[in-house]
Parts: structure tokens; sequence; C-alpha cells
């Protein structure tokens, strides 16, 4: 490898990562808009291993809008990113995968008001798609892999 191919690679693995990064404080904060303009025009979601649907960005963002009214406090840390760089069109670069794990704290609306403890906590794993576009980086595909929640009781996150 060139230097030249291994700062391109580097600034590729940087920018995709960033993407993740902008991806869960999207999520977090609600903000809709920025997480639709994370996706590529035919990007998809999959969440149903979370109790959750599958769909356009669009359809996911209005599900997400709904139903992370029940969490007002929420937070996405996503750890052990695996990046891979793959080949579109004999163009070294131009797509990427991610693996990454996630825990994901949040709180139940109606709880206590104020700061306090997460009252329902998941994790698992997802599987990010990326294709590089004339904007940069934009997802493709997420598809979220549950393996365990903690929550209350009687109480249901997914909608």
């Amino acid at each position: 490898m060139t230097q030249r191919v291994e700062l391109a690679t580097v600034l590729d693995r940087l920018a995709v990562d960033g993407l993740v990064t902008e991806y869960a404080v999207a999520v977090d904060d609600g903000d809709w808009e920025a997480y639709r303009r994370l996706f590529t025009a035919d990007g998809r979601a999959d969440y149903r291993s979370a109790g959750g649907i599958e769909g356009d960005a669009g359809q996911i963002a209005a599900w997400l809008a709904r139903t992370m009214r029940l969490f007002p406090m929420r937070q996405h840390l996503i750890v052990n990113r695996r990046v891979r760089f793959g080949v579109l069109e004999q163009d070294v670069g131009d797509t990427a995968r991610v693996q990454a794990d996630y825990v994901n704290p949040m709180r139940f609306a109606g709880a206590d008001d104020g700061p306090s403890e997460p009252d329902f906590v998941c994790g698992g794993r997802y599987a990010f798609a990326f294709l590089r576009t004339e904007e940069g980086w934009r997802l493709r595909e997420v598809v979220v892999r549950e393996k365990w929640r903690r929550a209350p009781r009687g109480q249901e996150a997914a909608g």
C-alpha cells in the first residue's frame, strides 16, 4: 500500500466511524430529520430483533419518533467497531461494513422526574452497511441484533 492509499483509508475509516456516532446521537437526541439524512435514498433499517419494524429510513424514523417517546432519557454506547471496506464497480473503497456492539440504557417516561438511573437497558450488535456517495458516506442499511434486555416486570418497550 502506498502512503496515499493508506491516508485515504484512514480518512474513510474516520468518516464511517463518525457516521456511526452521528447515528447514535440522532437517536439519543430524537433528531429524526438528522437520522433520515444519514441514509442513502434507498437506505433501510431492521429493528425487528428488538421488537420493532423493518423499513426505509423515513418509515423507521417515524416509528422511532413514536416509540422513543416512551424513553425521554436514552444513551447509546456503540463500541468494538470492526470496519471492512469493499469494492463496488471495480473501485476500491466504495462500500463499507461496520459491526459494532451496543449497550443502550434508557429511562421510561413517567418514572421519577430528574436524572436518575435507567430502568430499561438492552444490548446487542449492529450491522451497518455504508455507501460512498457524492455527498460523502451514507448508511445503506442498519440491522439491529438485540441479544439481551433488562426491564421492570410488566414493562414492554417495543411498539
